[in-house]
């Protein structure tokens, strides 16, 4: 089987950020899915399903090439949201296909169909996911793993997780999702940041009896070479069309509360999770006209100018403004701006935040501090939950 090479390969990554996708500097945290000396003598002779989407590299090589080229026996792929080429809106309901490269069949895992049924695993004895996330509990992709773990452990089949370093697992914020407000972006009691790769999550659903009826799924963690929770990590493919610089994924986690509330993030622009505005919003000095695009194909306030806030800024004015924390100031200072308040915040606001307080607080113009200190107990919580499965060295 080839495999050497292919870290060689590997090593020599495409990086991207918010200026190019040029060739940048060599990263030297490794995912999982690197390390393929240890993978692929797991999948010899099994029939093998994959959950993968446009992220799943290694070096300028896809995984579902890496192991059809490795004689490895794959029988279907499921999709995430956004599909599995990684260019369909939020939202966009993903249709079963196939592959047109190499006629596999694909398994929307997104929609009415979020997780594999009996019927989907019945040709597979080993399910690998590989898949890039960006540390943001409404980010979809660790709901679609839940459910990953769910189908493999009621039908016996044996879960690989091929991990990836986490932009965003560098620190833990924000209000702990109440179980009462659960929805396919936040299933589980965690905060809206909540620092971990995707394979010590996945370590942590099986370890705290959070899938359902408490089952306990046939788990193996590739982990990340070289990588600690410190570890500046820059993806070097964008993991959905809408994330599509280093800034992005920074403020992703503070904006994408917007999309609960009137105000655009500037999807359907050049710069979408860069800024964030509003037709009714007077005229501060930034503005942007929404149009259709890959990955948006009807944005909200499609072809009408948005005034609002600009941070389309450098990488470093950018951190010190997210600050290892989620930004309310940004929600504080639209709400201000908004002339119609009673109609700021609909009903999807609350399945963001994962609670009915957030809003509240908001609307009362409550302090940083204060609404920090609601959120306090349930981090201090989490946190302790989060040491037992962490795999490496922590940010504190």
């Amino acid at each position: 089987m080839k495999t050497k090479l292919f870290i060689c390969i590997a090593i020599a990554c495409f990086i991207f950020n918010n200026n190019s996708t040029a060739i940048r500097a060599i990263e030297k945290a490794m995912p999982g899915a690197y390390d393929t000396d240890v993978y692929l003598e797991l999948l010899e002779n099994k029939k093998v399903g994959l959950v993968i989407n446009q992220t799943s590299m290694v070096g300028n090589t896809h995984l579902l090439d890496l192991l059809l080229e490795s004689d490895v026996k794959v029988s279907n792929i499921f999709a995430p949201e956004h599909g599995f080429r990684g260019n369909a809106d939020a939202g966009e309901h993903i249709a079963n296909g196939k592959d047109k490269q190499t006629g596999l069949p694909i398994i929307s895992l997104y929609g009415s169909h979020n997780k594999p049924t009996k019927t989907d695993l019945q040709n597979v004895d080993v399910v690998v996911f590989d898949i890039q996330d960006v540390g943001a509990r409404f980010y979809t992709y660790i709901s679609t793993l839940q459910y990953v773990m769910e189908a493999c452990a009621e039908n016996n089949k044996q879960l690989i997780v091929l991990d990836r370093p986490n932009p965003n697992a560098h620190y833990v914020d924000g209000p702990v999702l109440e179980m009462a407000n659960k929805s396919f972006v936040g299933m589980q009691a965690i905060p809206i940041v909540y620092g971990m790769t995707m394979g010590e999550y996945a370590k942590m659903l099986n370890g705290e009896g959070w899938l359902a009826k408490k089952m306990k799924c046939n788990l193996t963690v590739i982990p990340c070479q070289f990588y600690t929770h410190k570890t500046k990590y820059t993806l070097p493919v964008a993991p959905s069309p809408n994330l599509k610089s280093t800034n992005s994924i920074m403020l992703y986690p503070s904006l994408c509360l917007f999309e609960g509330t009137e105000v655009s993030v500037g999807r359907g622009t050049e710069k979408p999770f860069e800024q964030w505005g509003n037709p009714t919003y007077k005229d501060n000095g930034h503005s942007f006209t929404p149009k259709p695009s890959a990955g948006a194909k009807d944005p909200m306030y499609n072809g009408k100018k948005c005034f609002g806030a600009n941070l389309n800024l450098a990488n470093a004015d950018v951190v010190k403004i997210v600050n290892n924390k989620i930004q309310l100031e940004f929600l504080r200072n639209a709400y201000f701006l908004s002339p119609s308040k009673s109609k700021f915040f609909n009903s999807f606001f609350t399945k963001l935040a994962g609670n009915t307080t957030l809003q509240k607080q908001i609307i009362a113009k409550e302090s940083d501090a204060k609404i920090r200190a609601s959120w306090a107990p349930g981090i201090a919580k989490f946190k302790k939950i989060r040491k037992k499965y962490l795999l490496y060295p922590d940010f504190e």
